[in-house]
């Protein structure tokens, strides 16, 4: 689905010169980032740093072996580089945010100039998502503190999810969960790749925060959207946030289970409601669902 919605990045002026560097290399985010990089950016002048980097081997770039939470093996894995995206880590949020810091620590020691981010949108207080925007938001602090040049994305809730599970929810007749009303403002990974490899680039981002998604839009408009593109006649059912919690759990586990929840309760909430910057950080706006969702079906 990368390639359903490729953008080819421009050439900024002077980027060229830079050394770029992208964390959790290996992963989904971190490939298709170095993918738009190659795009525009000098192949010598790219480095994927991976916990394990015979898993980013066929990237065709320059790999580096880097953990987080591991300050030394980052100052070594920056070495000689200008500017470095770090893709937030996936582990709970209290070691999060101190493996976080072993990152933007490396970046000092190593004489790194400009740090980029993917931090996330959502509400800093009540349900199960809470914590992890929290822990999102204390490394936004750190890294404004850190003395580094800085440029920081808040991700919209990623849209891949209800793609993987349309066949579910073809069987099940549609889609249920607790989010009501509330407007989501979704993103893909595509699009968030495009916006982070245009982030890491160009300088005149420096000391600015960005939502990062489309349109905003409600449960009963996706299922809408997939109908339209399936010849389906899908509905949303609304399932009160208790219920939806405890089937979430029984489903994916206690932690998991928590956060998804929290996640639709925040949707209900208001909190993913938001103004997107898309076109401030890349240039153009972001793909519109229609679209998206059109392109999704013809592969």
């Amino acid at each position: 689905m990368a390639e359903a919605v490729f953008s080819k990045l421009e050439t900024t002026p002077g980027s060229a010169a830079m050394k770029l560097a992208v964390t959790a290399a290996s992963g989904q985010l971190g490939r298709a980032v170095i993918d738009h990089l190659k795009t525009a950016h000098p192949i010598e002048d790219i480095i994927g740093i991976a916990r394990t980097p015979a898993k980013a081997a066929d990237l065709g770039v320059e790999i580096r072996q880097g953990s987080y939470g591991d300050r030394d093996a980052f100052a070594t894995a920056l070495e000689g580089v200008d500017a470095v995206l770090l893709i937030s880590g996936n582990d709970a949020p209290e070691k999060r945010i101190e493996q976080h810091r072993a990152v933007i620590d490396g970046a000092r020691a190593a004489g790194v100039r400009r740090f980029v981010y993917t931090s996330v949108q959502g509400p800093e207080q009540g349900g199960g998502f809470a914590n992890i925007v929290c822990s999102n938001r204390q490394t936004e602090t750190d890294i404004r503190q850190s003395g580094l040049d800085w440029a920081i994305g808040r991700n919209g809730i990623y849209i891949e999810p209800d793609i993987e599970y349309i066949d579910s929810y073809r069987r099940l007749g549609g889609i249920r969960n607790c989010a009501g009303d509330g407007r989501c403002a979704y993103t893909s990974r595509p699009e968030l790749a495009f916006a982070y490899a245009c982030l890491l680039r160009d300088g005149a981002h420096d000391g600015k925060t960005y939502n990062l998604s489309g349109t905003p839009i409600s449960q009963s408009d996706l299922v809408g959207l997939m109908n339209g593109v399936l010849g389906t006649e899908m509905t949303y059912d609304y399932v009160d946030a208790q219920s939806f919690r405890e089937d979430r759990i029984v489903e994916i586990g206690e932690f998991y289970g928590t956060v998804v929840a929290g996640i639709y309760e925040a949707i209900a909430s208001g909190a993913f409601d938001n103004e997107s910057h898309f076109l401030a950080a890349t240039g153009r706006e972001h793909v519109s669902w229609p679209e998206f969702f059109s392109k999704i079906h013809a592969t």
